[in-house]
């Protein structure tokens, strides 16, 4: 009789480690899931940057190029000033 209930336990705990073992394995699909659309997400913010670097740099570029031009004009204004 005491064997019996030994048994019972040992399958009754079984059934509680397979169920939890089912909604945990549940669990990390759904966190996998997360991950990967984080990982994507990342990668999409590591190109905008890139673009954003890029774009920077020809700000500058734009920038220096129109105080050249504006030193020009005002080279060119001294210059039709004293004729």
């Amino acid at each position: 009789m005491l064997m019996w209930v030994w048994i019972a336990v040992v399958a009754v705990a079984l059934v509680v480690l397979i169920v939890a073992g089912t909604r945990l394995l549940g669990r990390l699909r759904v966190l996998e899931r997360a991950a990967r659309r984080l990982r994507h997400r990342q990668e999409q913010a590591l190109a905008v940057q890139a673009k954003a670097e890029v774009m920077q740099e020809t700000m500058l570029a734009v920038q220096e190029r129109a105080e050249r031009a504006q030193e020009k004009v005002e080279q060119i204004k001294a210059g039709l000033g004293h004729r």
